[in-house]
């Protein structure tokens, strides 16, 4: 993950309620639009390691399509099982039209 934000989409290429899998240097990240406000966590599940953009997305929530955990895309919390650890979430920051993603926060 570089130590700075790049720019990853833009506003209008995600509507309010869908998620993009964005790939910044080795790092797997899902950018979620909920509500016109972007959030970043990984794209991999904490369990499994399958991928969250492959999942569903209900709300806040993204659903692992392989045992079906979920987690909330603002916290990274794991809400329900079989994962039992969250995940990062990153810095997001929108510019204009464009979505840049960093690091941790």
């Amino acid at each position: 993950m570089p130590d700075t934000l790049e720019k990853v989409a833009q506003t209008d290429q995600k509507s309010p309620g869908q998620m993009k899998l964005v790939e910044l240097g080795d790092e797997r990240n899902l950018v979620v639009n909920l509500e016109g406000e972007f959030h970043a966590v990984d794209e991999v599940c904490s369990h499994a390691f399958a991928p969250l953009s492959e999942g569903g997305l209900s709300g806040e929530e993204v659903e692992c399509p392989l045992h079906g955990g979920v987690f909330s895309v603002k916290s990274g919390e794991a809400l329900s099982p079989p994962p039992s650890e969250g995940l990062t979430v990153y810095s997001i920051r929108v510019e204009g039209n464009d979505i840049l993603v960093g690091p941790p926060n």
